[in-house]
């Protein structure tokens, strides 16, 4: 039977329960505090894709009176057989006893066919009080697993793990910050080879999850791209009178100009970064990024910006148009791209010399005041002049990206985005340099993209993505 099961994921207050149910149902709203007692009330969170609810994680209040409990349990049973109908017995006669509130909300979907995940704390000690619980949750016959998620700095995992072994058949350590995906995965396995009527529905379910990830990075991909069209492509335009032409400066208007282009552009960003989070289902993120700024060691026409994310004179010059194709490009920008791209050819035969200079600094936008038409002029600041804008601009996203997709839900601590001395960028293969480089060189003189260059420019961003994602799996 193709049921979606539930889980009621149980313990002693303020022990990482609403962690783990965050983590297992990505959701980072569930309310996550150092008090205990933080879930007073049980709640049902389903985890679904695709409109399909794979399975649903219930939050429940910590233990408070076990050995009371099991004390009662003991009291009004007969033999093991009844264990079961003693604990529903329990939960309706003290249903709105206010002794006994937190555990008739954490038994109640236990005796309503939820499975069990039992979650400790392996940096605090085991005690009886805990003995009393798993006492507890075996007598209502549910399928179990045991989950050590350790809070604090001690550890007695190893103590935790003979204890547990005797009252679950699975125990894992669990950290529901920092476990990986692949975890995930396995708890829901685990628990289909715990109970039957379930197994086929986890397998779909982590089925579907590992499609929606890859489905997400494709998605996170696209994403990027086009904030990387728009970003390279923007203008900042102001149309002025012959008065306002008169009483404003050259120097003037392109500082206004130029301002607000930055600001669009930080703006443009900034609508990149949620856009990723909220494709991973995270509302909630707090973000320490540099800005992109005009004038600090993080601007985006600094050398520490070029340092940081910026790709190296080598990579150029095989990126698709060379390093001869840097001269290219400054001949097309002299003739204003009347030259349909014949100075990119003729800087190719000039060969890699050209490109020695270039990369060191990256170069300005550029203002230029249209001719005077029926009264009127048409003021223009950008779009970028070089490529590297877009190099900068890209790793600062997928470093976000990054971040985000191996981010849990259970995270509160906050992102910090700091770059690092690497070009993870010169491992890309050969051709998505040249659909990149190509791509990029395109959007900045203005010139449109159709439907297949977009599409392999999304497929070179997420090899970029895959290509990262590798290299910082393999530094760790």
């Amino acid at each position: 039977m193709n049921i979606a099961p539930a889980f009621a994921v149980v313990g002693h207050p303020n022990k990482g329960k609403s962690s783990v149910v965050a983590t297992l149902s990505q959701n980072d709203a569930i309310a996550i505090a150092l008090e205990p007692g933080t879930t007073r009330a049980r709640q049902s969170y389903p985890l679904s894709v695709d409109g399909k609810t794979l399975y649903t994680l219930v939050d429940t209040p910590g233990f408070q009176r076990p050995r009371r409990v099991l004390e009662w349990l003991e009291a009004h049973s007969v033999s093991a057989s009844d264990h079961s109908e003693t604990v529903r017995a329990f939960v309706l006669q003290h249903q709105g006893d206010n002794r006994f509130t937190d555990e008739c909300e954490l038994l109640t979907p236990l005796i309503e066919g939820a499975g069990i995940i039992y979650v400790v704390d392996g940096s605090a000690p085991y005690s009886a009080e805990h003995e009393a619980e798993m006492t507890i949750l075996r007598w209502t016959g549910q399928p179990s697993l045991a989950l050590i998620n350790s809070i604090g700095p001690d550890d007695y995992s190893e103590t935790w793990q003979a204890a547990l072994g005797q009252f679950f058949q699975v125990v894992r350590n669990f950290d529901a910050v920092r476990a990986p995906f692949e975890q995930h995965l396995s708890l829901l396995r685990a628990f289909g080879q715990l109970e039957p009527n379930w197994e086929q529905a986890l397998d779909q379910a982590t089925h579907h999850l590992s499609a929606q990830r890859q489905r997400r990075k494709t998605l996170a991909a696209g994403i990027v791209a086009k904030a990387l069209e728009d970003m390279m492509s923007f203008q900042e335009k102001r149309t002025l009178t012959l008065d306002q032409v008169a009483g404003t400066s050259d120097s003037t208007l392109a500082d206004q100009l130029r301002q607000r282009w930055y600001q669009q552009q930080r703006q443009r960003e900034q609508t990149l970064r949620i856009d990723i989070e909220h494709l991973y289902q995270h509302q909630r993120v707090r973000r320490q990024e540099a800005e992109l700024e005009w004038h600090s060691d993080h601007d985006l026409f600094s050398e520490g910006s070029r340092k940081h994310w910026a790709v190296s004179k080598r990579y150029l010059a095989t990126a698709g148009f060379g390093a001869g194709a840097v001269s290219g490009a400054g001949l097309d920008a002299i003739t204003l791209g009347t030259s349909l791209g014949t100075g990119a050819l003729v800087g190719g035969l000039i060969g890699a010399a050209g490109s020695y200079f270039y990369g060191d600094k990256l170069s300005l936008p550029v203002l230029n005041i249209g001719l005077l038409r029926d009264g009127l002029k048409t003021a223009t600041f950008g779009p970028v002049q070089d490529s590297q804008f877009g190099y900068v601009v890209l790793g600062r996203a997928v470093d976000h990206w990054w971040h985000i997709s191996h981010r849990n839900h259970a995270g509160r601590e906050l992102l910090d985005l700091e770059p690092a001395d690497h070009h993870w960028l010169e491992r890309l293969d050969k051709m998505s340099r040249q659909i990149i480089q190509r791509t990029l060189d395109k959007c900045r003189k203005l010139q449109p993209l159709d439907e297949n260059q977009q599409h392999k420019f999304h497929l070179a961003i997420e090899e970029c993505m895959t290509g990262y994602e590798d290299w910082r799996l393999n530094r760790t």
